[in-house]
């Protein structure tokens, strides 16, 4: 059968997706779902008819070590600084640090332990940024 014959009232892709990300339809049957959407790349312009749930948004990440001790450090308070906002975490029990939901534009990163500090100053969230390792010296 075709699915040009009418058998068929979806696309075979959003037929077979186990998920159901995929939906075809009128846009007002998704009114509802479309209102929680966004656009990709707002900043084209464009208006597609295509619309995205849960798109992910730019983060900033690290893990801290001290290399003296060769340790993750645990609890340092990591305050994140840039377009207009501040954020502040502590790192977990491997080190680890995440800020995500961010903003385009140019951070500023202080990590303190209590008895050494470090800033790494234009962290461009153009992209994600993983920093990788820092070492707290």
């Amino acid at each position: 059968m075709d699915r040009e014959d009418g058998v068929f009232k979806e696309p075979r892709c959003v037929d077979v997706c186990g998920t159901g990300a995929l939906r075809f339809g009128e846009e007002s049957e998704f009114a509802n779902v479309i209102a929680k959407a966004e656009k990709l790349h707002p900043e084209y312009g464009l208006h597609p008819r295509v619309h995205y749930l849960n798109l992910p948004k730019k983060f900033i990440a690290g893990t801290v070590y001290t290399p003296d001790d060769e340790e993750v450090v645990i609890g340092a308070t990591c305050t994140l600084a840039g377009e207009g906002e501040t954020f502040t975490q502590l790192t977990n029990d491997w080190g680890d640090f995440w800020f995500d939901g961010l903003k385009t534009g140019t951070y500023s990163l202080t990590i303190d332990n209590g008895s050494r500090t470090k800033t790494i100053p234009n962290i461009s969230t153009e992209k994600d940024v993983g920093l990788g390792d820092i070492a707290l010296t």
